[in-house]
């Protein structure tokens, strides 16, 4: 749709606003809802390249878990016992604010509990052996035996699995539609922004129809965050994640389940229908980019995991396949930073497949930082200033965090 010069103008002189927001998934409108919370007055606009929660945020499981994306004992061996502690904290926060800020039957919110389901004998016994530093920090897990696991999930072929009474799910597409409604930010869809630039004391952000002037840019935008400030293309980059739903059947699944380390990922939706993704891990290499299409040797591979493990599930028809590009970081946990040559604007990105995990909780803090807390709780875990020698490649975590607790 083409702009003439009047409209342009128009939209320039009247589009003023103290924070806008980049990017319309679960992490942009949170931040807009926390900016609301905290200062009404402020007027806040979302700008989205498409339509709200298009992206990610709306193509996943609606998973609520807690934690990395690996197990805990790998979070301890990767990032610290500080780190691994905190990001289950706030992971966990994140899920007690969505039930406790917002309503939960307009995104169908169900505190059923979550599966951690080990697919061999080995990460069996990591499970095991993470029950009781996981009890330490707070984690509300239970142990079950290989045969109380498959009894659950009416499945055959798993070993044992941790029961996180904390787990829960929701529709993710719904949630993120209803963060931006109760956000109360003005709402911009299928405006892709082409660039943002100092203009004395603000910044005009330029979409093909629109011209804005704000005080303060929040880019939002996960993987796709190279395709607008490519000096950041070393904090994050773009990997495909692949689902598929079948018709709808008899309730099996009582719980969401992790399975084989989070290469796969399973749950029945509110109307039976079984929603399964994962087996990346076997096309690592194919899986990375930004084209949204589906491949025959994932979506094979995602229907054979189904058939071997959940007997039930024979005969049920494929209806839908789809994918999603999520944005992954150097060492697996989410990472926050100043924008280069522009003072006061903040990003994040690099949630590495569990946006929906922390990301109301990420627009907290990013709303804390906008408004000028120093530091936000959780700020120094996920600072990009973590890393040295930011080139593609190159990057590398520092231990050194300050424990949150203390």
């Amino acid at each position: 749709m083409s702009v003439s010069f009047w409209q342009r103008a128009a939209s320039a002189d009247s589009a003023a606003y103290d924070v806008v927001i980049v990017g319309g998934g679960l992490v942009g409108c949170a931040t807009a809802y926390w900016l609301h919370r905290r200062r009404s007055q402020l007027r806040v606009a979302i700008v989205e390249a498409q339509s709200i929660g298009q992206g990610a945020s709306g193509r996943n499981a609606g998973f609520l878990l807690q934690g990395t994306d690996t197990d805990y004992l790998t979070a301890l061996d990767r990032h610290g016992p500080r780190r691994a502690k905190h990001f289950w904290r706030f992971t966990r926060d994140n899920r007690d604010l969505i039930e406790a800020e917002l309503q939960g039957a307009a995104f169908d919110f169900t505190a059923c509990g979550s599966m951690t389901v080990a697919g061999t004998e080995a990460e069996d016994a990591r499970l095991q052996e993470a029950v009781s530093p996981l009890r330490a920090i707070g984690a509300p897990v239970v142990y079950l035996s290989p045969k109380e696991t498959n009894r659950r999930l009416r499945a055959r072929g798993f070993w044992g699995s941790l029961f996180v009474t904390s787990g829960a799910v929701v529709n993710p597409l719904n949630l993120v539609q209803q963060v931006a409604a109760e956000s109360r930010a003005h709402v911009f869809e299928y405006q892709p922004v082409q660039r943002v630039t100092a203009a004395g004391d603000h910044y005009r952000v330029e979409t093909d129809g629109r011209q804005m002037q704000t005080r303060q840019v929040v880019f939002a935008l996960n993987a796709h965050l190279p395709q607008v400030i490519p000096a950041l293309a070393a904090y994050v980059r773009p990997v495909r994640a692949q689902m598929l739903a079948t018709a709808p059947t008899d309730r099996h699944l009582r719980l969401p389940a992790y399975t084989h380390a989070g290469a796969f990922y399973i749950r029945q939706g509110p109307g039976g229908e079984v929603l399964l993704g994962g087996a990346r891990h076997r096309h690592a290499e194919a899986e990375v980019g930004y084209d949204d299409t589906t491949t025959a040797a994932v979506q094979n591979d995602l229907e054979r995991y189904l058939h071997a493990h959940f007997p039930w599930a024979q005969g049920l028809d494929v209806t839908q396949r789809w994918s999603g590009t999520m944005g992954f970081s150097p060492d697996g946990l989410p990472v926050v930073g100043a924008v280069p040559g522009q003072p006061g604007n903040v990003w994040a990105a690099g949630f590495t497949g569990h946006g929906m995990s922390c990301g109301f909780r990420m627009g907290q803090l990013l709303a804390a930082r906008v408004l000028g807390d120093a530091r936000p709780d959780g700020y120094e875990l996920f600072a990009a200033s973590r890393f040295s020698r930011p080139e593609a490649g190159q990057m590398r975590a520092s231990e050194a965090i300050s424990d949150p607790s203390s």
